[in-house]
């Protein structure tokens, strides 16, 4: 069954739309980009304390793997565990730290019973697409390779939003085939760019489209994908939507009608469907990018969801959400 919103939810995420209506665009690039991550270092000095009163475990460490490092956030809820959801943050790779999804990591945790090992990936401008391609692979092959003896656990989750949604994807494809990838039981993929040279809801996106900056998206890709063509970025090693996505495990879909990435959702998630199965796919009325992290019903409602059906990939007792 998809998720029970009603009426009320609907109202809650039109509130919401006239906010962000009159608020600036987001554009991840320039001066608005050093602006922000700027901040999001300042706040992430508070985050780690914050975390802790939240009745978790923070760790913040650096973990090896194919001769790699790569820093993490790793969330432990005070109780037994059952397993591990690797979580990769948004913020079109040129923003954002691990902190950032820490509330929602802590929420997992404690209500799946989960470690979670939040990957706090190197960002454009300062390193190429290719070694945030590393950063998240070598997190996510520390966790299949150390971390799930470490936790005493055999079951992993990997997710992300936005960007993260990329990532996680990308990092998926790059494990396939590769020792204990089949620990990895689930997908957790909200409101992802999974084609790097646009799909066709990003290139008719108008300009008053809520929070991110329509117009300057192709702008963004292409600087993520270091100025070369849109056609050479659909290569399916930048872009998940061209890969082949066999063999890949369960997969939640989540994204909003507003947002601008949602073709990218749909043909992702219909291409799973055909080549892995077991995806389900929740399209949320009027909803743009990023509605989950807003103070609505709406919100509280998704992010509620997606912790059960991470809880029902752990626990066999447990029934998962049915799709829609």
């Amino acid at each position: 069954m998809p998720i029970p919103f009603d009426a009320n939810d609907l109202e809650a995420t039109r509130r919401q739309n006239r906010m962000l209506a009159r608020m600036p665009r987001v554009t991840m690039h320039g001066l608005q980009r050093v602006v922000l991550q700027g901040l999001m270092n300042f706040v992430g000095k508070f985050a780690t304390a914050a975390l802790r009163k939240e009745g978790v475990d923070v760790d913040n460490r650096t973990v090896s793997a194919l001769g790699r490092t790569a820093a993490v956030q790793i969330i432990r809820p005070r109780g037994p565990v059952s397993g591990v959801h690797i979580d990769i943050h948004g913020g079109g790779w040129s923003t954002g730290r691990a902190y950032m999804d820490g509330e929602l990591n802590a929420a997992i945790a404690k209500t799946a019973g989960v470690v979670v090992v939040s990957i706090d990936y190197r960002l454009i401008p300062n390193v190429p697409l290719s070694e945030i391609f590393n950063d998240c692979e070598t997190a996510a092959r520390w966790v299949l390779d150390e971390g799930l003896n470490a936790f005493g656990v055999d079951r992993v989750t990997i997710g992300g939003e936005s960007a993260g949604a990329h990532l996680a994807a990308v990092t998926l494809l790059r494990l396939r085939g590769k020792p204990y990838f089949e620990n990895i039981i689930g997908a957790l993929l909200l409101h992802g760019c999974y084609d790097m040279s646009g799909t066709p809801s990003m290139h008719t996106a108008p300009r008053d489209t809520l929070l991110l900056h329509a117009p300057s998206m192709d702008k963004l890709m292409g600087i993520v994908c270091n100025g070369i063509s849109a056609e050479a970025r659909r290569d399916p090693a930048l872009s998940p939507l061209y890969a082949d996505l066999t063999g890949l495990p369960p997969a939640l879909f989540i994204v909003g009608t507003a947002d601008p990435l949602i073709d990218d959702t749909r043909l992702m998630f219909e291409k799973w469907s055909a080549q892995s199965g077991g995806a389900e796919l929740e399209i949320v009325a009027e909803a743009p990018h990023g509605f989950n992290r807003f103070d609505s019903s709406t919100a509280r409602k998704t992010n509620a969801y997606t912790r059960a059906w991470l809880a029902a990939r752990f626990d066999a007792r447990l029934k998962p959400p049915a799709a829609a």
